[in-house]
This record gives structure tokens, C-alpha cells and sequence, in this order.
């Protein structure tokens, strides 16, 4: 941008006074831009956290992270107050493909667009008409190296603090307060602008107008491939890589113009990373301690200091510095002692895994791609309705551990917020706190399992199978198949592996209960079959015990989802069906039960008034267990009359039900006749 539309420096100084333009260093920058977006309340693993809805938006948003987020919300909000935070990196260390790098671009790429609006922009300056001074040959324009702020000029204009607050006072009209809190951000000037405003302060024998007219303002270039605002800096191997691309180096084609050879800006240090991001900007190392020591040690200078520093000469530069690790390198790098001062200038945040199975649907959307997908030769593709759950379910169990406390399937549930029976989200919140006591980051909750990249290799192993081009359609339960694969192809520990394939196989049963609920909705030509009967089971448990309740069982009640006067007729003999199923033999048991289910909708249907229990797989399933098995067409049960298929009645049931599948409940052909199928075995019953 040319400098006619920014103004000089007494129109960026007013500008400054009216708060149309902002000076503020990254720290604020970004702190300002996360909370002024709205911040939500949610309830994560049995505890209350706050949800930074600026993460939440876009096309692909950051999914979860819950607790990474936080740590660097008050990181960030620390340093913008001057905290000890100010001094240090945000390290994220974890497994690899847990979204880190996903979330530190997401953030560069917010942030971008944050100073792309008109009153966040960036501004820095350039010396004009340098011929005059007669020692920079043909160089008749610098800009500033490290884009410092034009405010960090107008603090440096005469030698001393004092002096120069004085001209602040005349040019800008600050009174003390402002210029008081301007000067909490104050900085020097990097070697090469101040040696050069030296110069131009001697040139004109201190005369503040004359000065001026060696300066233009000029907007930071926001452009992502320049590297400018915010960098990316990553490891590369012992042979390539050296401090000049972090820092910068002696330039030659300057030498030739420059006499005087005092003169630091002989060095160019827009050559290295950091230079390009010291203008508030956000510089993010990727698997920092992958460096070699020299350079990690660079760092150390940088993350403590605030400063690019070469043959004693410095810059003082405006930066967040963001980095990532795996977990196998930063514990290789915590085991050579001599590297702790290091690691005490990072503020380290553990990132796990998602283990919520809810959240980790959108996660797998991302992985199977939001463009209509083809076969070989150029078909469409179809994707199985369940695909999505069978994966997402199939991962984030690999993602739980172990505990005597809780089942899988009642971790799962409880992490993804649902009801699991009897037992509570305190126990998973006891479990989880018990686990990251433990020194070894990797035992701790969510560090370990399949992450975003085995499940990508799943799918794509899924998708070059020859059933999935023949059939034209990813079937669901190839997914697990091709997760057995990717297990023992890429997990190199023998006991991981196992407990993986352990967990595939709960996966399994979990997929089989869902089949059982399609299934059940397709029989009655009703995607919503099941939850109206899972409906009237609860009904019918709160009314058995009314006092209107006639000799016709009929039960007259105010339905609290809508409001409207529904009947109910009480039928015991399926209430005791359900219940059968589900285990409770004993009278004490039946009430206990009844109880409990009462009490869930009472606390339930206060706050969320659709609230329909589908989340208690149990009841879902036992509803289902006891419509399937009852008497169909003489045929004893729907397997009975989906899998012997001669009479001309189960081949008309079949016929619908496909028919159903296909038109109401997004199956295609193939997905449809290979689920009836797969629900005509006995496989995987848990």
C-alpha cells in the first residue's frame, strides 16, 4: 500500500488518540479477538468449562478440545496482562494426528482475518528519501525489518524517554494518562531503525518536522504466503537447517550499497521466520524439539527475551509463539537434562484424543470428505447411513482406557454425556482424575488409540476395496474390517493391539444394537418407530400408578413435549416384556428401575423438552429385542421371516422392508440387502 491513503506519522498518531487505528502487541491482539466472540458454558466429562465460540465457526471448525482451548485462552489472556506468560511458548504435545497442527492454523488463519478489518489492521513505516543522507548508494526506501509499530517510532523520537514524551504530548494532544499507557508497551527500536533514525535526527539537527518527512506509513501485508503476521517454521533435519532461517543473516547485495560498515542493516533479517511475524504476528514451530540443539537454543533466546539478536546487534520483536511436539520426541527431549531450561520457558499442554463419540461424527464427516465420492470406474458411491457411527463408535472406544470402575460401552456413553445406567459421570470423572495422576503422559485419559489419520487410512482401505466398488456403497461393517488392518499395520505395540481389536469387537456389538433399531423401523415403515415405542414404555410406567385410571387401562395425560391432551392405554403385559429383557426379575428390581427412569424425565424434560431416551441404549434395546421377537406373520420372528424367504408373505416382508430402507431411511440396494443379511446371523450379539 502506498503511503497517500495511511497518512504520515501525525495522522497515524491522531488516528491512534480517536481509536480508529489500535496499538496493541500480539498477546492483546489475540486475546481481544478470542473474547469478544460470544463464550458458552458446557459440561465436559462431569465438569463445567467455558466453550470460545470463535473456534466454533467456518467451514471446519475445531471439534472438542475443550480443555487444550482453555489452557490457551488464560495462556494468551495471562500474557496480554503482563503475567509471566509473556515469557514464554505454548507447546502442544501429543499424538500424532489429535488435531494440533489443525488447531494452530485454524487460529493463524482467525486471526488473519481479525486484522483484515479496517480498525485491526497492522501498520509499520518505511524511511523515504535516504539519498539525502548520502551513505545508502541507491537504497532510497527501508522498511522496517521487523514491521515495527509506527507508535514504537513516535516513543524513540528523541534520545530520551522524557524528550520524546514531550513531542508525543505536542504532536499527538496524548495527555499523561495515555502516553503512560502507551509506554506499558513500549520497546526499543530495533538496531538497524534506530541506527538509521540516528542518523536522520542528526541530519536534521533534531528538528521534529524535518523528521517527519523521512517517514510513511505503511499496512502490513496480511498475505499468507509471504509468511508475514503469522509464520510457520518447520523442523527440518541436522544438515539443512540453521539459525539463518529463524533469524536472518549478512546480506551481500547490501554491502554493496552501504559505506558505512557499522551499519546493522547490512544484515536482512526478513531472510529468517521470525523477522516477518515480529509485528504482533503468531509464529508457530512445528515439532519444536525435533530441531537440533543449536537451534532449540536460539529459541530459548527468542521465547525468554523477545529478541532476534546477531554479532550483538538486536531487534526487539512483538510475537505468540505457538509450537508442537510429539509425544515420543518431547520425551526423548525431557530425558537429556542439560535441555530443561527449555522446557521451563514452555507453558506445555498435554493434548488427548477425542473420546467423544458425538463430536467425534463431525470429526470422521471431515475424514470421509464432504465431496460425493466414486467409485473406480467413475459410479457414485453410496455411504451407508451407519458407516459414520460404526466409525466414529469403532475409534473413540480404542481412545478409552481400561478401568475396573466402568464398562467401554459405559465410559463411552458417559464421555459423550449420555445416561449409562446406574452408574454416574462422577465415577468417569474419579476415573479420569485417578489416570492423570499418572507421570506417564501416555497412561493418562484419551493420549492413546486411533487417531484422525488411522481412521483416513480406514476409510481409504474401505473405500479401494473390491465389495465396496462392486457393490457401489461403503457398507458400514467393512469399516471395522478395514480398522483390524490399519491396527495391524500400524500400531507396533503387541499389547495396544490387542486391547484395539478388543475394542473393535464392543464396536461391533454396539453396531449390531443399531442394526436391531433400523431394522425394527423399517419392519413398521416408520424411521421413527422405535423412539415412539421407547415413549410409550415411559408413559406407560409414569401412568400405571394414576389415580384416573379406568378399568380400561386407558390413561389421559398433557403431553409436556407439546402440550396436547394425548390417551395412553396401559399395556402390562409389554411393560413386563421390556423389562424381562432387561434383566429385572424381582419386584424390588421392577420398582427400583421405574424409579430411576421417572426421575431421569423428571430432571430431563425440564430442561430440554424433546428429550426422548434415546441415549439409554439398554431400554432402546430391550423396546426393540421385544417388538422384533414378537409373533410376526407365524413366522416366530422377523429373522425367522426375513431369512426363510420361500413363502410369498416373508417375500413380500422383505420386499417392503427394503423398500422402506430404500426410500425412507437413505439405504441404497446393496446397504440394504447386506444389513438384512448381517441381521440374520447371530454375529457380534453382546
Amino acid at each position: 500500500m502506498g503511503s497517500q491513503n495511511l497518512g504520515g506519522l501525525l495522522h497515524h498518531l491522531t488516528a491512534v488518540k480517536k481509536k480508529e487505528r489500535v496499538f496493541e502487541n500480539a498477546f492483546q491482539g489475540v486475546a481481544r479477538m478470542i473474547l469478544e466472540s460470544p463464550i458458552d458454558k458446557v459440561v465436559v466429562n462431569g465438569k463445567t468449562t467455558y466453550d470460545f465460540s470463535i473456534f466454533r465457526t467456518g467451514k471446519k471448525p475445531v471439534i472438542g478440545m475443550y480443555d487444550e482451548i482453555n489452557s490457551f485462552v488464560s495462556y494468551v489472556k495471562d500474557a496480554a496482562e503482563n503475567g509471566s506468560s509473556a515469557e514464554m511458548a505454548f507447546v502442544l504435545v501429543g499424538e500424532p494426528g489429535n488435531g494440533k497442527t489443525f488447531f494452530v492454523e485454524f487460529l493463524c488463519t482467525r486471526y488473519r482475518e481479525f486484522l483484515a478489518q479496517e480498525n485491526n489492521r497492522k501498520y509499520s513505516f518505511k524511511f523515504v528519501n535516504l539519498d539525502k543522507l548520502g551513505s545508502y548508494g541507491k537504497i532510497k526506501t527501508i522498511e522496517s525489518q521487523t514491521y515495527e509499530d509506527p507508535m514504537i517510532l513516535a516513543m524513540n523520537m528523541a534520545d530520551t524517554r522524557g524528550a520524546s514524551q514531550e513531542i508525543l504530548t505536542k504532536l499527538g494532544g496524548f495527555s499523561d494518562e495515555e502516553i503512560e499507557k502507551l509506554y506499558q508497551n513500549y520497546r526499543a527500536l530495533g538496531a538497524c531503525s534506530g541506527y538509521i533514525w540516528n542518523e536522520i535526527r542528526e541530519h536534521t539537527d533534531g528538528k521534529v518536522e524535518d523528521m517527519l518527512s523521512f517517514i510513511e506509513i505503511l499496512s502490513v501485508p496480511l498475505s499468507e504466503s509471504l509468511g508475514t503476521i503469522t509464520g510457520k517454521y518447520p523442523a527440518k533435519d541436522k544438515m539443512t537447517s540453521s539459525a539463518v532461517d529463524l533469524l536472518g543473516e549478512e546480506s551481500i547485495q547490501r554491502l554493496l550499497h552501504i559505506s558505512d560498515t557499522n551499519n546493522p542493516y547490512r544484515f536482512d533479517l526478513r531472510r529468517g521466520a521470525l523477522a516477518r511475524v515480529a509485528g504482533g504476528g503468531i509464529h508457530f514451530s512445528d515439532e519444536i524439539y525435533k530441531n537440533k540443539k543449536d537451534l532449540v537454543q536460539v529459541y530459548l533466546g527468542v521465547i525468554q527475551n523477545r529478541t532476534i539478536e546477531i554479532d550483538g546487534f538486536k531487534w526487539p520483536i512483538d510475537t505468540l509463539i505457538i509450537a508442537t511436539s510429539n509425544n515420543s520426541e518431547f520425551n526423548r527431549f525431557l530425558s537429556e537434562k542439560e535441555e530443561a531450561p527449555i522446557i521451563d520457558r514452555c507453558r506445555i499442554c498435554y493434548v488427548s484424543h477425542n473420546t467423544n463419540y458425538r463430536l467425534q461424527t463431525s470429526l470422521t464427516k471431515y475424514t470421509i470428505g464432504s465431496e460425493a465420492r466414486t467409485t473406480l470406474n467413475r459410479e457414485k458411491l453410496h455411504q451407508d447411513p451407519n458407516l459414520n457411527y460404526a466409525a466414529s463408535v469403532a475409534v473413540v472406544l480404542t481412545r478409552l482406557p481400561r478401568s475396573e470402575k466402568l464398562t467401554p460401552i459405559e465410559m463411552l456413553k458417559l464421555s459423550a454425556g449420555e445416561v449409562a445406567g446406574e452408574k454416574s459421570i462422577k465415577t468417569l470423572a474419579e476415573v479420569i482424575d485417578t489416570l492423570n495422576q499418572d507421570p506417564s503422559i501416555v497412561k493418562r485419559f484419551g493420549q492413546k488409540g486411533m487417531g484422525q489419520r488411522n481412521l483416513g487410512r480406514a476409510i481409504q482401505l474401505l473405500i479401494e476395496s473390491s465389495e465396496t466398488n462392486e457393490g457401489r456403497c461403503m457398507f458400514s461393517y467393512d469399516v471395522f474390517k478395514a480398522c483390524e488392518r490399519v491396527v495391524l499395520d500400524y500400531v507396533p505395540d503387541p499389547n495396544d493391539r490387542k486391547k484395539y481389536l478388543e475394542d473393535l469387537k464392543v464396536a461391533k456389538g454396539l453396531y449390531r444394537e443399531r442394526v436391531m433399531t433400523e431394522m425394527f423401523n423399517a419392519y413398521m415403515d416408520e424411521p421413527q418407530a422405535i423412539r415412539k415405542d421407547v415413549m410409550n414404555y415411559v408413559n406407560m410406567i409414569i401412568g400405571i400408578d394414576a389415580e384416573n385410571l379406568g378399568p380400561d387401562r386407558m390413561w389421559k395425560y398433557k403431553d409436556p413435549q407439546n402440550g396436547e391432551l394425548k390417551a395412553l392405554k396401559i399395556d402390562e403385559r409389554y411393560i413386563n416384556s421390556v423389562e424381562e429383557r432387561l434383566g429385572l426379575k424381582t419386584r424390588e428390581q421392577r420398582d427400583t428401575f421405574r424409579t430411576s427412569i421417572r426421575k431421569i424425565y423428571g430432571q430431563k424434560i425440564s430442561l430440554n423438552p424433546g428429550y426422548d431416551f434415546m441415549d439409554n441404549l439398554e431400554l432402546v434395546k430391550a423396546v426393540t429385542d421385544v417388538r422384533l421377537k414378537s409373533d410376526i406373520a407365524g413366522a416366530g420372528s422377523l429373522v425367522g421371516a426375513l431369512a426363510n424367504r420361500t413363502n410369498d408373505e416373508n417375500q413380500k416382508l422383505y420386499d417392503r422392508m427394503v423398500e422402506t430402507m430404500f426410500e425412507k431411511l437413505n439405504y441404497c440396494t446393496t446397504c440394504a440387502q447386506k444389513t438384512i443379511e448381517y441381521f440374520c446371523t447371530q454375529e457380534d450379539e453382546n
